[in-house]
């Protein structure tokens, strides 16, 4: 069984009890679900997985003490604290009186503090910039089972993608890296014979593709260690997955070179083909840094436009 089916579960077979014999003056003012860290919130847990922090429970979300008052938040955290220890064969891990990291109650401001460093989901396009995007992914993951309150489905709406203006800024940094380091240095540090070289640019081009096509399919790239399962399952350009699998796993043998460097290309026209798909670029060529700038060209906010191409870069 899967975490988030775990998860609801428990919820439905404990949590909704509880809260509707304990807590019924509270439920206009809850939410709950299963969000934030950890493969299950993905839906990428496996066997695997169940080595650590795979255990029953679920979130229970609460706003600020200005309506849920500290002393109800407590006697909501002890209420989950008592709710049974196993469930399907699985333990509950002991969670502190205040609840636990990853389960139990959180304040919705808390929680998303802790995400994006900002409390109401308000941001400003620089303050977009600064944001890690696999805690933005982390934000808007898993599944909320039921929000009465709404706050936390308003603020997950709002961090649900990039602003364009932003989105196109990041395009534009990783499309002129792919071009650096696919199109240009690939082949550069073959003929310098540096092949350990050469296999870096090859792998901080399918850093930057990956990236890309993420950002075309407007979803955030979790973690690194889910990003080629993430990408497998996005509805356009997931085809490429498997060329840049191949691409890193695969040697820089002279018989490979040729071929790997096709592979670069390929991939750089597919890419280019979706850009034009979106409207884009105005760009007509193969040359991903013509398209990095043109793609940074239609960025409305002149701020945005002006600062260097590869200012959204983190």
């Amino acid at each position: 069984m899967k975490g988030l089916e775990l998860s609801e579960q428990y919820y439905e077979t404990y949590g909704k009890a509880m809260l509707r014999e304990q807590f019924p003056e509270l439920l206009p003012y809850l939410a709950a679900g299963l969000t934030g860290s950890g493969s299950e919130c993905f839906g990428y847990d496996d066997e695997i997985s169940r080595d650590h922090d795979f255990e029953p429970g679920f979130c229970l979300f609460l706003p600020d003490e200005d309506i849920v008052d500290r002393r109800t938040a407590f006697r909501l955290e002890r209420a989950y604290a008592k709710l049974p220890k196993e469930f399907m064969g699985l333990r509950r891990s002991l969670v502190q009186p205040v609840g636990g990291a990853r389960h139990g109650v959180l304040r919705i401001s808390d929680y998303f503090e802790e995400k994006i460093g900002n409390r109401t989901g308000e941001l400003t396009n620089m303050e977009w910039l600064s944001l890690s995007e696999s805690y933005l992914a982390e934000a808007v993951n898993g599944k909320i089972f039921f929000d009465n309150f709404g706050e936390v489905s308003r603020i997950r709406q709002k961090l649900s993608c990039y602003p364009e203006d932003v989105r196109r800024k990041k395009l534009a940094g990783h499309l002129l890296l792919m071009a650096q380091s696919g199109q240009y240095n690939y082949l550069r540090c073959i003929r310098h014979g540096e092949q350990a070289a050469a296999q870096l640019a090859v792998t901080e081009y399918v850093k930057s593709a990956m990236a890309v096509i993420f950002l075309l399919n407007k979803t955030y790239q979790p973690y690194y260690k889910w990003s080629f399962r993430a990408m497998r399952a996005l509805p356009k350009l997931r085809v490429n997955a498997p060329l840049m699998e191949w691409l890193i796993t695969t040697n820089n043998e002279p018989s490979m070179q040729e071929e790997k460097s096709a592979v670069i290309e390929g991939i750089a026209q597919d890419i280019a083909d979706e850009l034009h798909a979106q409207g884009l670029t105005e760009a007509v060529c193969d040359d991903l840094e013509k398209h990095a700038y043109s793609v940074n060209d239609g960025i409305r906010d002149g701020q945005l436009r002006n600062m260097h191409v590869l200012s959204a870069i983190r």
